[in-house]
């Protein structure tokens, strides 16, 4: 019985500690991979989004609705990773109280953590393109110019 508890433990401190180590002033991570991950995140939830509409516009049988739930799934888990490099990466390291563009990057940052929940709540292609429009913001405040991204939506 201690077995399975003891395995369970360690995964649970292997968790942590994976999901910790961004917390940690390491400076392997890069501020341009984060903003093209989030602009991956962005592209995936709008697919989702345009395969949900389309999936309801048919013939909805059992495969349709297990298909529909899955684009759910996946629009919801790449929102909620945008959220959490927001808070996790950008939030809780990047954006400095002491920068004068302090309040500028918070409020950017707040925008794009709404427009990811937004995406959560619909199934609205408009939604996908404001939390684009969000992260280029957030881009801006955050480095002081225009994006320069290969990023084709």
């Amino acid at each position: 019985m201690l077995r399975p508890l003891l395995s369970v433990a360690l995964m649970c401190s292997i968790t942590t500690v994976a999901l910790a180590h961004c917390q940690v002033p390491c400076g392997i991570y890069g501020d341009q991979l984060r903003f093209q991950q989030l602009l991956e995140d962005e592209q995936t939830i709008s697919k989702a989004q345009l395969q949900i509409n389309e999936l309801s516009d048919g013939e909805v049988d059992a495969q349709t609705v297990n298909q529909m739930a899955r684009w759910v799934t996946t629009k919801e888990e790449h929102a909620t990773k945008i959220q959490n490099t927001i808070l996790h990466y950008f939030l809780a390291q990047r954006i400095k109280a002491n920068n004068p563009a302090y309040v500028k990057q918070l409020q950017a940052a707040h925008a794009v953590i709404v427009n990811a929940m937004k995406c959560k709540q619909s199934a609205d292609p408009d939604t996908a393109k404001d939390l684009e429009k969000s992260i280029f913001d957030l881009y801006r405040a955050y480095e002081g110019k225009e994006p320069d991204f290969d990023h084709d939506h």
